[in-house]
């Protein structure tokens, strides 16, 4: 069972069903619709999607500056277990985005500040999420990148592998098809309110 003291989160693939946006922003921006999520089976999209190199990374910056036409939208029940989660202490996110940028902004409405505090590290490189989470005591991970779930169990941080088409290579790691599962993975107190079917 995992310690909820203990947990942290990437927020891409994890939080945030970005590849989702980046379908949508090909499609309403560039005009491509012959991609689907499914295709998406390597983390670097120029190495799996017939897609012209400079329109991928165009599309991925403007996910991380916000210039895009289309939603960012939650997985479902994010809301609802990291709710659940801050009644054992701040939410904990490691991002490697270079930057804050519109992410602040988009937990801030996913999670309004006057209730919630939730502390995002920008790392800007996936190497150095360990550090991070070594300083804040977190000793589970849940992240949709199989290289940093590796790196991360070199450095005795568990990591849980949150399915995707982009992960589906063998490993050894724990794994989660959604928030739904997550939520009976974790340790609740006797005082936390049981799970039910809401």
């Amino acid at each position: 069972m995992i310690d909820p003291r203990r947990l942290a989160f990437d927020i891409d693939g994890v939080l945030a069903n970005t590849m989702r946006l980046f379908l949508d922003i090909l499609r309403e921006v560039y005009g491509i619709n012959h991609i689907a999520y499914d295709d998406i089976t390597r983390y670097h999209l120029e190495t799996c999607l017939a897609v012209d190199p400079a329109i991928i990374s165009a599309a991925t910056e403007r996910i991380i500056d916000g210039n895009y036409p289309c939603r960012l939208a939650p997985f479902a029940g994010v809301e609802r277990v990291l709710k659940r989660l801050h009644a054992y202490g701040p939410i904990e996110l490691v991002t490697a985005r270079p930057h804050l940028g519109p992410i602040r902004t988009w937990i801030d409405q996913l999670l309004p500040p006057e209730r919630y505090r939730v502390e995002i590290a920008t790392t800007g490189r996936f190497d150095t999420k360990p550090e991070v989470l070594k300083a804040k005591k977190k000793t589970w991970f849940v992240e949709d990148r199989l290289d940093t779930c590796f790196l991360m169990q070199e450095h005795n941080i568990t990591p849980v592998v949150f399915i995707q088409p982009w992960n589906r290579r063998p490993h050894p790691f724990m794994e989660i098809d959604g928030w739904r599962q997550l939520e009976r993975l974790i340790h609740w107190s006797r005082e936390d309110s049981p799970l039910d079917d809401r």
